[in-house]
């Protein structure tokens, strides 16, 4: 399923126009987006949790020469499954 499928079922879902669909889609992502930049955890009961956590620095190596290279330290964001997302997994 990609964005257009997605805006579809919640036009379909809600009754609704795609455009305004679209603009729903559009402003939950960016609320999201804007609450896990600035370090915020977002939880959406069911569904799942978006955070940021630090990746230490660490040592790596090039494939291509084999030689070894510093992979510096970053903030990686890190979703993590609620319990019915997990379940219908299953």
């Amino acid at each position: 399923m990609n964005k257009g499928d997605l805006v579809y079922r919640l036009a379909k879902d809600c009754e609704m126009s795609n455009a305004a669909a679209e603009r729903a889609l559009s402003s939950v992502l960016t609320a999201i987006t804007s609450a896990v930049a600035a370090g915020d955890k977002v939880s959406l009961l069911g569904f799942g949790t978006f955070s940021v956590t630090e990746r230490a620095a660490r040592e790596g190596r090039n494939p291509q020469s084999g030689k070894t290279m510093q992979i510096p330290a970053k903030k990686v964001v890190k979703f993590k499954a609620g319990g019915k997302l997990a379940e219908a997994v299953k």
